[in-house]
Parts: structure tokens; sequence; C-alpha cells
């Protein structure tokens, strides 16, 4: 029987950002199979955090160290995408940011070589190279494990918020899907996904993660594609609804963001999750994938319904405290600022399409945004 391994200790609020990159080519801005190749060449520099392979050959994904605030994530992206956009010209490539390209084929994809990918490519078909989505993921260090299950319920309530805030994924497969976040409807695919189950306790979970295994259909917490899961390896929780940012710089506001909520959650302990929250989630959840930070959201406690954007600024308002705490109030006012002009990453790429009509060219210039030039 496979045992669910202890949740070891980490600081509290410390953070780890992951983001998945996009690979494609500079003659049709399409992607590209360069994943290798970008891996041999950063593996030359010295840079913190590491880069990893990921489901499809045209993918990468970049981490940071232990961070400890906003500016702390943004003083450790920036090399990394120094020596991306440095080894990427080598290679006559592009690195871009977004949660999916926005003409690429599904089908013309080629897995990457790894045991666990293949294996994965053989369990879920045609699934897993439409898995060529691209988002980032936020750790944030919880003081136990009692304490990770406590933020990760309470967390839930925002995940429209990180939905609408980073969304960058509206076009698929040369199509304008109508949602600003069209990247997590390929994760809803995916048996395992969704919410995590309501328990308070670890010692509930283990039992959880005890009957899942027992199934045979969950081998390790790797196999649960959940919206945010406990890491018990980091002693983190880690939420993995972002669609990748456009710019680094905007995946450290959202970071900064997070860490100020989990610094409210453990000092202020402002409401108790139940089980009745989840009863709005998935179609909160649908509201801010669908429309962004135009969406509607239903407060699961009092049953309210006000736009997003207003709910989003009102939290904001109320973390101002703990992010000057941080060090991210710089993060937090950037944010603010884009949801008062109503502006996300979706709305920038449909704003390129509808000045150019060819996608190609919108990659073209997504790609120069990411080394900061758009």
């Amino acid at each position: 029987m496979v045992k669910l391994e202890p949740f070891n200790k980490s600081e509290a609020l410390s953070l780890g950002v992951e983001l998945e990159l996009q690979l494609v080519n500079t003659h049709d801005y399409d992607l590209a199979p360069y994943a290798e190749d970008m891996l041999r060449l950063m593996a030359q520099t010295p840079l913190p955090g590491s880069v990893v392979p990921e489901m499809t050959s045209s993918m990468i994904e970049i981490s940071t160290d232990i961070c400890h605030s906003a500016q702390d994530v943004i003083t450790q992206l920036s090399p990394i995408r120094e020596a991306l956009i440095r080894n990427a010209d080598k290679l006559n490539i592009a690195v871009v940011g977004g949660g999916t390209h926005t003409f690429q084929q599904w089908h013309e994809r080629r897995i990457y070589d790894k045991p666990r990918f293949r294996e994965l490519s053989e369990l879920y078909g045609y699934l897993s190279k439409q898995f060529t989505i691209f988002g980032q993921h936020v750790h944030i260090g919880c003081p136990d494990a009692d304490a990770a299950l406590l933020m990760l319920h309470r967390m839930s309530r925002y995940i429209p918020h990180f939905i609408a805030l980073s969304a960058s994924s509206p076009f698929v497969q040369g199509q304008d899907t109508q949602f600003d976040s069209a990247r997590l409807n390929s994760v809803f695919a995916f048996p395992l996904s969704g919410r995590a189950p309501f328990t308070l306790s670890w010692k509930e979970f283990e039992a959880y993660f005890e009957r899942m295994t027992r199934t045979g259909v969950v081998r390790s917490m790797k196999d649960f594609y959940w919206d945010i899961r406990p890491k018990p390896e980091f002693g983190t929780i880690e939420i993995r609804v972002f669609d990748t940012p456009l710019t680094v710089e905007r995946a450290a506001a959202l970071a900064g963001y997070v860490q100020s909520l989990a610094a409210w959650f453990l000092q202020e302990q402002p409401f108790e999750p139940t089980e009745d929250d989840y009863l709005v989630y998935t179609y909160n959840r649908f509201q801010a994938c669908r429309f962004g930070l135009d969406a509607v959201y239903v407060d699961p406690a009092s049953g309210q319904h006000m736009p997003l954007r207003d709910h989003i600024l009102m939290t904001m308002t109320q973390l101002e405290w703990h992010s000057e705490a941080l060090n991210a109030t710089q993060a937090l006012g950037e944010l603010r600022t884009s949801v008062e002009a109503n502006r996300n990453d979706a709305r920038w790429l449909r704003e390129k399409q509808g000045k150019e009509r060819l996608l190609a060219e919108v990659v073209r210039q997504a790609a120069l945004r990411f080394r900061g030039e758009a």
C-alpha cells in the first residue's frame, strides 16, 4: 500500500513559483519541439530554481527557489528570463507566456520522451496532447499540515480572483473561445481534477488518500489535478489555476497577492471554511473562466451576487496592511490598477488580434512582451 508522505516543515508564508512556457519558431510562430535543446543550453548557466521538461516537447517549466516576497520572486525570475531569451536567440526560436498557444493544432504535438509522460499518454490518450497548455503554480508555505488544509479551503473562495487576474488563454486552435481562460476547460477533462475533498485535519486526509490508493486509481499526490492541492514534500499548498501570464512581472505580482491572502488567513483567521462554500464553487469558477474580470461572483457565505471586479478590489483593500508588511504593496498596486482599468492579458491578446487580424503576429508580439519589449 502506498503511504502518503509526511507533511514536511516549511517557513510559513514562504513562496515558490512555477511557470510553464511556450517555445515557438520565429518563422510562423507555431509551437516548435525545442525543449530538449533549450534544456541543454539552460543547464550551462548557473541560475536560481530549475528548468525542466513538460508533457510535450514544445513546453518547458521554470521554477524559483524558495522566496520570501513578490520582490524576491521577480529577482529570481528575471535572470532566468534573460537566460531563456539568450538561449532562444541561439536556437532561432522565441519564448512566450500565455495559457494557450493561439493557433497550434494538438495532434501535431510530440510527447516529451520521459517515462512518466509516456505513461500518462498511454492512460489519457489524446487528452495528453491537448494538455499542451501553460499554467502558473504558486506554492505557499504553511506552519503545519492541519494549517495547510485550513488554508487550502479558505483559499478556494478566491479561485475566481486568481483565474480572472491571470487569464491569458482566449484563443484555442485558431478560434476565439469567448472564454478569458479556456485553458482550465482542458484541465477539467481529467478525472481527478476540480476541488480537493473537504477535510480539515491531516489525519482525515491521510485516510482519504489511503482509500483512494486502495482503489488503484491513485499512486501519488501527482495523480490529483486539483485546483489547489497539498504538497507534503515541500510543506506547502500549491495553487494551480493561474494561466501563465505574458510577463514574469505579472507572475510575481500574482504571487504577492496569494502571499498577502495567506498572511491574512494565518494572522486574522477571518472566516471558517465550510463544505457549503463549494455549492457555488463550480459556478464561480466558470464565471471567471468565461468572463474574466467581468464575471459575477457569488459570495459563498452570504449568497450575495456582485461583480467579481468589485470583490477583488475589496479584498485588496482588506489586505493592505499585510501586503505592506510583506513588501508586496507595489505588486498589489499593479494588479489593482489593471483591475480598475478592466485589463488582463486575455484582453491584451484580443486587442492585438483585433488590430492585426493574424494570430501569428499576436504570438510574435506576445514573445516581445515576454522579453519586456512590447
